[in-house]
């Protein structure tokens, strides 16, 4: 492990400006809420901070706080506590299934939200090292390579699949971002806030480098909505979504008023399936217009060498979170 300097910030601006500092000092400079995934990457020498700024010394960021009808998140709460805390577990199910779903008990109780939604891809041959886009190459090796896990849409010019499971149920629940940087602080839909690789091939968001992730903010929730995050793993425990679907149905009675659905550990970003939202939106949800629905939901799928299993998996994950949600007393 690279030696570095360690800085305890009191606020998110000392925490913005030691960072500015280290960068203009020619510094790299790490921002770390857990920790969980940041520091497994400095010991594997992916990420080489002059400077680790600690944001667990900033207090408020790890709170749920009621704002307007809908919720503040401190982007520090730790998916542990996210996950229990029972007004999300009530009005924002799919965010608290989503929270309690990843990786062990031990990491969900020092892994922060912010940490989860920006973590970067466990992609194998970036975490090894290989010169890839991800690392600062000019290839994805994935392309020719082992791509069983790798992305079915929105690939190209690199196949990663983001690995967050709170991103794709904070996409569909609409939530915004609160980012802190030098300018100030500036609110960003969460749709917004993913970068494809057509965008930029080395990053996974908008962040700047001297911007940070400080929290999440969620609307009231509809009266009668019901939410679900359904994950789909290779093994029990410590693993990342290989297909995964956050589902909000805003419902009057048997009527699906409304209908958002985001698919994780399928593409680069969190995946919206718009037209089979539109498809669901007026309707009373049938096992035929599930099942539609799950067929609508792989149109534009482009499977690599060895990951075309996730197009019937991604069918029947749509079709069968849908069905249970709607039918759901």
């Amino acid at each position: 492990m690279k030696t570095f300097a360690n800085k305890n910030p009191r606020t998110l601006d000392q925490a913005v400006s030691i960072a500015q500092q280290a960068r203009k000092e020619g510094q790299a400079a790490s921002i770390a809420g857990g920790g969980s995934d940041l520091l497994g990457m400095v010991k594997e020498f992916i990420v080489k901070p002059d400077v680790l700024v600690n944001l667990k010394t900033i207090k408020g960021l790890d709170q749920v706080e009621q704002a307007a009808g809908g919720m503040k998140i401190g982007g520090l709460i730790t998916l542990n506590a996210l996950g229990s805390h029972p007004l999300i577990r009530s009005q924002y199910t799919v965010l608290a299934e989503a929270a309690e779903t990843v990786a062990t008990p031990q990491i969900r109780n020092v892994g922060t939200l912010a940490g989860n939604v920006c973590q970067r891809p466990w992609c194998w041959y970036f975490r090894n090292g290989f010169p890839c886009l991800k690392n600062g190459g000019d290839q994805c090796f994935s392309i020719v390579g082992d791509n069983r896990f790798h992305a079915i849409f929105g690939g190209g010019p690199s196949y990663i699949v983001h690995p967050s499971d709170t991103a794709p149920a904070l996409v569909a629940l609409e939530a915004k971002f609160r980012i802190t940087g030098p300018s100030g602080e500036r609110m960003v839909p969460a749709a917004d806030f993913f970068v494809l690789p057509q965008q930029d091939a080395t990053k996974e968001n908008i962040l700047a480098e001297d911007e940070i992730l400080a929290g999440v903010q969620l609307a009231p929730a509809h009266p009668g909505r019901r939410s679900a995050y359904s994950k789909v793993l290779d093994r029990e425990a410590w693993t990342h979504a290989v297909i995964s679907a956050a589902v909000v149905l805003d419902m009057d009675k048997d009527v699906c008023q409304r209908a958002r659905i985001v698919l994780g550990g399928v593409a680069p970003i969190p995946w919206r399936l718009p037209k089979v939202e539109a498809m669901l939106a007026g309707q009373r949800i049938t096992p035929e217009l599930a099942a539609k629905a799950g067929e609508e939901a792989i149109v534009g799928a482009q499977k690599l060498s060895r990951n075309a299993y996730k197009l019937p998996m991604t069918k029947a994950l749509v079709k069968r979170t849908v069905l249970a949600l709607a039918t759901r007393a």
